[in-house]
């Protein structure tokens, strides 16, 4: 809370007050104050100094104070800065005294001296605004910090109306007399409403940390933000349930209690959940169907647009079709057109276009609305953050030890965490978990997935053998034909079209699973959208009353097939979440469990419905990645085994990438039953390991730590690291499973040695291994470890910027040396190995009797390279049949040593010399080309040098060697393809 304080000093008017957070200690002056006047700083304080909890003031910091501060602070720039400085300033709108100043003195002042001019001709107000603002646009961080630190931080700042920061226009006129105060009077019951709708229950004090932190990003509700001309649109989105509505709320209290700034005079809030179902209107019909008493003033409010803020909620509620919005738009607010209509040529300007815009909207609407606003600010609402979550479960369990438990629960279901930051989630979590807790029952079982804890939730409201089928299936029919429909509310007129009676309901509603709109008493709305989801599923699980007439309502509900399918999907994004929560009710247990609490009977074909429409995406097309992560989140939310082993026993090859644990769980629970699985290709995303990529203390001793002293990253850490070792355990167990790609991938030292375990056991058959691009680059080196006596291994991939390529090399050298070591494909492309490499590598070709191919592209060995790599060539133990030198630095005097080799019968048959500035060393190579000796049958020579001479000498060399292939077209655009006759 934030304390204002005012005092006078006797004999003087009032100074302006002083602000005091709550628990801080009183400022040094005022201790001096109340010693020289014998008065007790706490709590007689009150009784003489005024209190004022709403008003945002300006800190204590006094004239002098400030010009030491901005003295300081101008006194550290150095001549072109300071002159930057002033040039941005003058950028600013500046104040009536400071703009009638002659700017010649400013050009000349020093640090001291412009200091002194900015106190003695602008307020406090604006110094301090234009101070941070020009310091953060000269991306001074550290002196903008301390600018913030000793202007901005010690309090709150006053908005003074002035012209010259905000509009230009009509900022002197006064309002007719009562006109501002009865346009706020005629809000005042309407904001009593508001408060009780998003301040319930034990969760009044996040919500309201949600939104300060959210309001401080939003320019014409921070103090602290410099007007400017040009009208603000300011764009809050993110998913459902995390406060944008609340948000947009809370701005129209603050207007109607006169927090906002002084500059906006009228306030409209327009909700798009209502507007969507009116008709075609004016848009002064529009803004005043709440408050009729305003129409005659119409008007001369729109004439102002200025002083205008216009609250559009809930964007996303229109339903209108992709576009729509910039279609027909309108100026004329006197018009009759569309809801959508008005609302598109608002958002566009061309309706008021001088009016300040706060919209909100889910992610779906954004694309449309970027088509419409203009600078938009988007601000995304991210709802209850880790810590607040973390303190919420603290509060509601009241037992730290069950509050913790409960909390890691959920965290470790990573899909489930991230629906926390709706707060009625977290409430749904706590309440369930808290009551297993209270029974004795191990709640982890029910974090599993989130439809396991919307069962048990729904399952914990109501007694066992309640009997009330009806009552839920007319639940789910609601929530089914409202998700269909894309509304968040339904009203009486929905209820009666789909025969539903307001009784069915009452169960619910007394439970806080439905809520009635305290407003409209005829609205109804789901407790959030995930539950809604969950219902809507519930819908299509249950089993159909026998005296159910669904002739006799409108239905407009798709059956399983087309809440499946991809384009209704497109269409309706949430129907995603549903298919989900349909395949969790496919399990047994929970079937048994909803027909033992509500009496009702689940449908027996759903569980062959759902297996048909998953089959049919492998009968028309190979699974694409998206789809593939769809199938496994549908089967890791029935868990149930026997239906993953039906769906996934026709995979083959599988391309994966892990963005996050859940992903990783859900690919653990179903591809372990993958039994002819003989691919895979994997890729890992930046965040899902930590170790290598997070700074910590280096003073922690890890191995003292326990789980709850380790610092939150390393906690995450454990976590993927556990669902990581159950993933890799996929390697060591599956006996078909022979070709493994890693690409793309931020491991961890950790995530590689226990891949690496696994790649070592006796029951790991893989044959075919590629690693590209992966960090951190040690990973390289534990691979190559984990290959020595590999016997299945047959071709390896290692490919990257590696920093210590001589350890690798080694390494490898060490594996091609080993006895047990099959290897006989070899591709190091791009691994910045050099002409000491080749040394090492040329040793190795006069030993092993098992490799005959070899890449080396993209690596700068050059001409010294080569020399060492036909010096191993010309051995007749070598076995080397393919070698690709593409891209290698090579030259006419690589051409020679190749040359040499080639002529002395080497067991090459393939070379690829591609994207090398050989130039005259092309006609040395013929030479050894017409030899007789010359094994060679395939010569790539991709380059950009080709022309007719050369084209003639390589004609002749293909008339003396017929069995000799020669590739040198030239792409031009492109590089050719690395090693595709390699494999």
């Amino acid at each position: 809370m934030l304390i204002s304080v005012g005092w006078l000093h006797p004999g003087q008017e009032r100074s302006p007050p002083c602000v005091l957070r709550a628990n801080q200690r009183p400022p040094l002056f005022i201790q001096f104050l109340c010693r020289k006047y014998r008065l007790e700083a706490s709590p007689d304080l009150r009784e003489f100094f005024s209190l004022n909890l709403r008003s945002y003031t300006w800190s204590t910091m006094t004239s002098p104070q400030l010009e030491w501060t901005l003295q300081t602070l101008l006194e550290q720039l150095n001549e072109d800065e300071l002159k930057s400085f002033k040039s941005l300033l003058r950028a600013l709108p500046l104040e009536d005294v400071l703009q009638k100043a002659p700017w010649s003195e400013v050009e000349e002042a020093d640090g001291k001296k412009l200091a002194e001019i900015l106190i003695h001709t602008s307020s406090e107000n604006w110094i301090r605004s234009a101070t941070v603002t020009v310091l953060e646009e000269m991306n001074l961080t550290e002196l903008c910090k301390m600018a913030k630190s000793e202007m901005l931080e010690a309090g709150q700042v006053q908005e003074i109306d002035n012209p010259q920061l905000g509009d230009a226009e009509e900022d002197s006129e006064l309002e007719k007399p009562g006109e501002k105060e009865g346009r706020r009077n005629s809000v005042q019951k309407q904001s009593l409403v508001w408060k009780n709708t998003f301040w319930q229950g034990d969760i009044d004090s996040f919500h309201d940390d949600v939104i300060q932190r959210n309001q401080r990003f939003i320019p014409f509700l921070n103090p602290r933000t410099p007007r400017k001309l040009t009208p603000y649109t300011v764009v809050l989105h993110g998913p459902a349930g995390v406060g944008k509505t609340t948000l947009a709320k809370k701005c129209m209290l603050d207007w109607t209690d006169c927090n906002l700034s002084p500059t906006v005079r009228y306030a409209f809030y327009l909700s798009c959940k209502e507007l969507s179902r009116m008709g075609p209107c004016s848009f002064a019909e529009l803004i005043s169907k709440d408050w009729p008493e305003l129409q005659d003033d119409i008007p001369s409010i729109l004439a102002q647009a200025q002083r205008i803020l216009f609250v559009v909620d809930g964007l996303d509620e229109l339903k209108v079709p992709p576009g729509a919005l910039i279609q027909d738009i309108c100026g004329d607010w006197e018009q009759q057109k569309p809801v959508p209509v008005l609302l598109g040529s608002l958002l566009k300007r061309k309706m008021l276009p001088k009016a300040t815009l706060l919209v909100t909207t889910r992610p779906r609407a954004l694309r449309d609305l970027q088509l419409l606003v203009q600078q938009p600010i988007y601000i995304r609402v991210e709802g209850f953050l880790e810590e607040d979550r973390r303190a919420y479960f603290l509060r509601h369990f009241g037992d730290e030890d069950q509050a913790m438990r409960a909390f890691e629960l959920m965290r470790s279901n990573a899909a489930l965490f991230q629906l926390g930051s709706a707060p009625a989630v977290c409430w749904i979590v706590c309440t369930t978990l808290k009551l297993q807790m209270e029974k004795g029952e191990d709640p982890a079982p029910t974090c599993l997935t989130s439809t396991g804890l919307f069962l048990r939730f729904l399952c914990s409201q109501f007694p066992q053998g309640a009997q009330l089928r009806g009552a839920l299936r007319a639940l789910s029919l609601l929530a089914a034909q409202s998700l269909w429909a894309q509304m968040s509310v339904l009203h009486g007129e929905d209820l009666e079209r789909l025969g539903v009676q307001e009784s069915d309901l009452r169960l619910f509603l007394d439970r806080d699973i439905l809520r009635q709109d305290r407003v409209s008493k005829g609205c109804y709305s789901f407790i959030h959208l995930s539950f809604q989801q969950f219902l809507t599923a519930l819908f299509y699980a249950l089993e159909e009353e026998e005296e159910e007439d669904r002739d006799g309502h409108a239905w407009d509900i798709g059956d399983v097939q087309k809440l499946l399918s991809e384009e209704e999907r497109l269409k309706n994004p949430d129907l995603i979440q549903v298919g989900h929560f349909l395949f969790g009710l496919a399990n047994e247990k929970r079937v048994k469990e909803l027909e033992a609490t509500f009496g009702c009977q689940m449908s027996p074909e759903i569980k062959q419905e759902l297996l048909r429409c998953k089959a049919s995406l492998h009968a028309d097309k190979p699974l694409s990645m998206t789809d593939l992560k769809e199938v496994l989140c549908c089967l890791y939310e029935s868990q149930e085994e026997e239906l993953a082993k039906v769906v996934v026993a026709p995979l083959k090859k599988i391309s994966i990438n892990l963005t996050n644990t859940s992903e990783m769980m859900h690919c653990s629970f179903s591809l372990k039953h993958c039994r002819d699985l003989e691919k895979v290709s994997l890729q890992i995303a930046k965040g899902v390991f930590l170790e290598n990529y997070v700074d910590f203390e280096a003073d922690i001793e890890f191995e003292r730590c326990t789980y709850v002293t380790l610092p939150s990253w390393a906690q995450q850490d454990l976590r993927s690291l556990r669902l990581w070792t159950d993933f890799c355990s996929l390697f060591s167990s599956n006996s078909n499973l022979k070709f493994l790609e890693v690409k793309q991938s931020f491991l961890s030292d950790s995530s590689v040695r226990i891949l690496c375990d696994h790649i070592t056991r006796s029951t790991c058959h893989l044959q075919k291994v590629e690693i590209k691009n992966v960090t951190p680059d040690t990973a390289y080196r534990d691979f190559c470890l984990a290959f020595i006596g590999k016997r299945t291994l047959t071709h390896l991939t290692l490919e990257g910027h590696i920093e210590w390529e001589r350890t690798m090399l080694l390494l490898l050298c060490d594996l091609l040396r080993n006895h047990k070591c099959n290897l006989q494909y070899l591709r190091l492309e791009n691994c910045r190995l050099t002409e000491a490499s080749c040394k090492d590598l040329a040793a190795v070709l006069v030993v092993s009797q098992q490799l005959t191919h070899l890449c080396l592209a993209k690596n700068p060995i050059g001409d010294t390279g080569v020399k060492f790599l036909c010096e191993g060539l010309s051995y007749p133990e070598c076995k080397l049949q393919a070698l690709v030198l593409q891209q290698c630095s090579i030259t006419k005097r690589g051409c020679r040593y190749l040359s040499e080799a080639l002529q002395e019968a080497c067991s090459l048959t393939n070379l690829d010399l591609s994207l090398n500035q050989i130039a005259r060393g092309l006609w040395i190579l013929c030479q050894a080309l017409e030899n007789p000796n010359c094994n060679l049958k395939h010569l790539r020579l991709k380059t950009y040098e080709t022309n007719l001479e050369i084209k003639k000498l390589l004609e002749e060399v293909k008339e003396k060697n017929p069995k000799l292939t020669i590739d040198c077209n030239a792409s031009g655009a492109t590089a050719p393809a690395c090693c595709d006759f390699f494999c």
